[in-house]
This record gives C-alpha cells, sequence and structure tokens, in this order.
C-alpha cells in the first residue's frame, strides 16, 4: 500500500520551456544546413573525384591476345587513387565544417 509520491512542475517552468523552443523553433526556419562555403568544398571534392576517376579510364587493349603495360602506369595506379580519397576527405570536411553566421 505504498504509493509513490506524486511530482508536480512548476507551472512557469513549463511555460518557459516551451517558449524557448517556439523560438529555438522559429530561427532555424528557412536556414540552410550549409553555408556557402561548404557548397563550394562540396564541388571542390566532387572535381578531385571525377578527375580522379577519368585519371583512371583507359589502358586497355583492343586486342585479348596483346598485353598493353600502360594499365600499370603511375598515373592510374598511384595517382588517380589518390586524387579521389583527396576529394573523399575534402567531402567529409565540407559536409562536417559549421557553416559561419
Amino acid at each position: 500500500m505504498d504509493k509513490k509520491p506524486t511530482q508536480t512542475k512548476n507551472p512557469t517552468t513549463v511555460k518557459q520551456s516551451r517558449s524557448e523552443e517556439q523560438t529555438v523553433k522559429s530561427t532555424n526556419v528557412g536556414e540552410f544546413a550549409f553555408g556557402k562555403e561548404n557548397y563550394r568544398l562540396m564541388l571542390i571534392g566532387l572535381a578531385f573525384i571525377v578527375i580522379g576517376f577519368l585519371l583512371m579510364v583507359g589502358g586497355g587493349s583492343t586486342d585479348p591476345n596483346k598485353f598493353n603495360p600502360e594499365i600499370f602506369s603511375f598515373r592510374r595506379i598511384t595517382l588517380a587513387p589518390i586524387l579521389i580519397l583527396t576529394g573523399y576527405v575534402i567531402e567529409i570536411f565540407a559536409i562536417m565544417k559549421r557553416p559561419k553566421d
């Protein structure tokens, strides 16, 4: 027959928190999650990724009986993957960077 004591909330505290929530919600309405600099960095990262994939293209042979050593060039094996990874790092940085107010 133990009854738990009921907790009563102070009505002024509830009203204050609701009004604070409304002001926070109203100030964030209409704002974008990213700023101008974030979008610029995203485009730069995307350009790095596209250039990296374009550098990987080619090097094949039209004749399957003939070996083309160009497939193992520095450009395709080293440079292109480095550019692609750099592009992904730039993309992550662009997403995580906090826009200026």
